[in-house]
């Protein structure tokens, strides 16, 4: 059965590198839950996509953010708290994936991420970390259908 479209789940995924970011649009094909994913390479561009602006104008509103904490030109930690301080998009859920550094952990979530999660270095890491994403946040959690 195919699932309508309030029944798909759409991600952004923040990922500069291309060959990551094929590992993680292959790995959310084969999870159950529907999701739509949209790759950016960098953060102003991700800001582009959650504004609508530019080329990204008839996007959707994403319902997750998955987010590096480093990222060229514009900060991943610039991004979130941009996403956080503005009204019409902090409800979006952001799980920002970094290295195990205590002090970039810390900031997340002073900047009000919703999870922090180590970024994996293989394609079993993006694998395992893909299913953790989706059975609690695509099957569990449940988000508002934004009509902005």
């Amino acid at each position: 059965m195919t699932p309508s479209p309030e029944d798909v789940i759409s991600i952004l995924l923040v990922e500069p590198d291309p060959e990551n970011a094929d590992l993680y649009v292959d790995s959310f094909a084969d999870v159950p839950t529907p999701a739509e994913i949209h790759t950016v390479p960098d953060g102003a561009t991700a800001l582009e996509f959650v504004h609508r602006r530019g080329e990204y104008a008839d996007s959707p509103r994403p319902d997750l953010v998955l987010l590096p904490f480093r990222l060229p030109a514009i900060s991943g930690e610039a991004v979130l708290s941009e996403l956080k301080g503005e009204p019409a998009l902090k409800s979006i859920p952001v799980l920002v994936l970094t290295a195990p550094d205590d002090e970039e952990i810390r900031r997340s979530y002073e900047l009000h991420a919703n999870a922090v999660l180590e970024k994996p270095d293989s394609s079993e890491g993006v694998d395992s970390l893909v299913r953790l994403i989706e059975r609690f946040w695509l099957e569990f959690v449940r988000y508002p259908k934004a009509n902005a």
